[in-house]
């Protein structure tokens, strides 16, 4: 096996310890169910899952193609394998990327890639989706500075979607411009006065622009699974300016926001902020290693690829220091109010994982050069350096500190769903409390988006779930038109739901007080089920609609 192969699968087989390190509890069976990681058993297609329903198609493709696993495998097992598979590709492309004839200084990259602030921060945000985008961007670096394979390496990115997609298109872009940038005079056309010839100069510039036009190419190309539903339904692109404020980085160490920024922290959500993160100790050492990897690159004049990579880095953190500023934060919102599609720049910080790249390649080729020149003991040092994010950040552990755990859902979410589906009456369904996160006790009060939009997924309905967020004081408005419409028949004080088109309410949480009041609003409804973690009601099917058919467009969907 070649020298690289074997390279590779040591790095991936460490991102594979690492990521049973830092999962542990969360790899038992069952799910795990934080913030925005949302999996569901035997999860159906519907309208949702194609961007054709709900908000802003962020699910697009990436609930798609774990619908599509999931028929084949169990679901509990399609998530683990995702979330060990970000451990495994990360640390191996990062690895890959070190020019190093040893094998050390490539873990020494590989783990840190896949071991930083940056990675527990998404993990505790549930941004499966981002990482896996995330994992695979050193793999589009590498396609992009050999010119070949840039479609294979950007799956990862692809299956991730819209933000995915955005952190990569940062990255691959200036890593295709400066590709060539390695080329010598020596290779280019000379003219008898010793000068480079403007042919070959502009032949030169002009393979520049082909590459860098086929790496936008690839990009537009993957991103068209979401960019269509997107553009066909713009109203779903939310241009509510709130949202900067909220999403904006935030300081979650000693060093102020753009220290944490620098640290591959910042996250604007203060419970995605592994335990004991500002110790002051771990945080020095979080920040020396990340200044260490940039200035080990900067260092580096004849590491391939060097430039794009830098000019990635510097925009993705230009973008991630947005929000810092209140000229930044109004400047933003001008353009996410112009148009929604700019939304994507809110959280910002996801930005800074081309740096999150940078540094742990510098780590990298500093522990190649301590290697070289301090002979066999500092060798053996360099090997102790693969632990150095560990130590540097020792709660990203065993599930983030117990943060991460897998679990069931309870019975009566299958009986609700097995009475939804057997039914053929037109209608769709409610979800209550007409909120976007839940803490529900069978998952240890852990803070998840509401997974009943796609658990309760039916033939010829759709499931309206609230998609407004709330931050501290701030609500970043429904993207979804329908939830839109819903709010407004919800603030009657006798919503009449059934003349709203529902056939069933779900009603998966809420206080005394809420229940009560849901109580009343179903009180013409008939209690399907009744469990304490759930109760199903079902309205009489209206008398406008016709009976729900299922065409055959419905059955290979479902």
């Amino acid at each position: 096996m070649p020298q690289t192969r074997r390279a590779g699968a040591a790095c991936a087989l460490l991102g594979l310890v690492l990521g049973c390190l830092s999962l542990g509890p969360a790899l038992g069976w069952g799910f795990v169910l934080v913030q925005d990681m949302v999996f569901v058993p035997e999860p159906r297609f519907s309208r949702f899952t194609f961007g054709l329903a709900g908000g802003a198609p962020r699910v697009v493709p990436s609930d798609a193609v774990v619908t599509a696993v999931a028929a084949v495998l169990p679901a509990e097992l399609v998530q683990k394998a995702v979330l060990l598979g970000v451990f495994a590709l990360g640390c191996a492309g990062a690895g890959l990327l070190v020019p190093s004839a040893a094998l050390g200084p490539r873990l020494v990259a590989g783990a840190f890639y896949v071991w930083n602030p940056y990675v527990a921060e998404r993990l505790l945000m549930g941004q499966w989706a981002l990482l896996l985008g995330y994992a695979g961007l050193p793999w589009v670096v590498r396609a992009a500075r050999g010119r070949r394979g840039l479609a294979v390496a950007m799956v990862p990115a692809a299956v991730g979607g819209f933000a995915a997609m955005a952190v990569t298109a940062i990255t691959v872009i200036p890593s295709a411009w400066y590709a060539r940038s390695g080329e010598r005079s020596g290779q280019r056309a000379v003219t008898p006065e010793g000068h480079v010839s403007a042919t070959a100069d502009h032949s030169r510039h002009g393979r520049r622009i082909a590459d860098t036009a086929l790496a936008a190419g690839v990009v537009l190309a993957f991103s068209l699974p979401w960019l269509v539903p997107a553009l066909a339904r713009p109203e779903a692109l939310n241009g509510d300016g709130v949202g900067v404020d909220a999403f904006a980085a935030r300081a979650d160490g000693p060093f102020g926001t753009v220290g944490s920024l620098l640290s591959l922290g910042g996250v604007w959500n203060a419970d995605a902020v592994p335990a004991g993160y500002d110790t002051p100790v771990a945080a020095l050492a979080r920040f020396v290693l990340v200044l260490a990897g940039i200035a080990a690159v900067a260092r580096a004049r004849d590491l391939p690829g060097r430039a794009g990579l830098a000019m990635a880095a510097a925009v993705g953190f230009a973008i991630a220091c947005l929000g810092v500023t209140a000229a930044g934060r109004a400047a933003l919102r001008w353009l996410v109010e112009f148009w929604g599609g700019f939304a994507v720049l809110r959280d910002a910080q996801q930005f800074v994982a081309p740096l999150a790249l940078l540094a742990a390649v510098g780590l990298g080729l500093l522990a190649a050069r301590a290697a070289a020149e301090g002979g066999r003991l500092m060798r053996a040092g360099v090997s102790l350096l693969v632990l150095a994010p560990v130590a540097a950040l020792p709660t990203l552990a065993w599930g983030v500190f117990g943060r991460l755990e897998a679990v069931e859902y309870p019975r009566g979410w299958f009986e609700a769903r097995a009475a939804i589906l057997a039914d053929a009456a037109p209608g769709d369904v409610l979800v209550l409390p007409f909120e976007s996160y839940r803490r529900f006790p069978w998952n240890g009060g852990r803070a998840v988006l509401d997974p009943a939009q796609r658990f309760f997924a039916a033939p010829g309905r759709e499931v309206v779930a609230n998609d407004s967020v709330r931050v501290g004081s701030m609500v970043v408005a429904a993207e979804d038109r329908r939830a839109r419409e819903v709010e407004r028949v919800l603030d009657g004080s006798s919503p009449d739901l059934a003349a709203a088109g529902f056939r069933y309410v779900v009603v998966d949480a809420g206080t005394a007080e809420e229940r009560d009041r849901f109580a009343r609003w179903t009180q013409r409804a008939t209690l399907v089920v009744d469990r304490p973690e759930l109760q199903l009601y079902r309205f009489q099917a209206p008398a406008t609609l016709a009976p729900r058919l299922i065409t055959p467009l419905d059955q290979r969907l479902y």
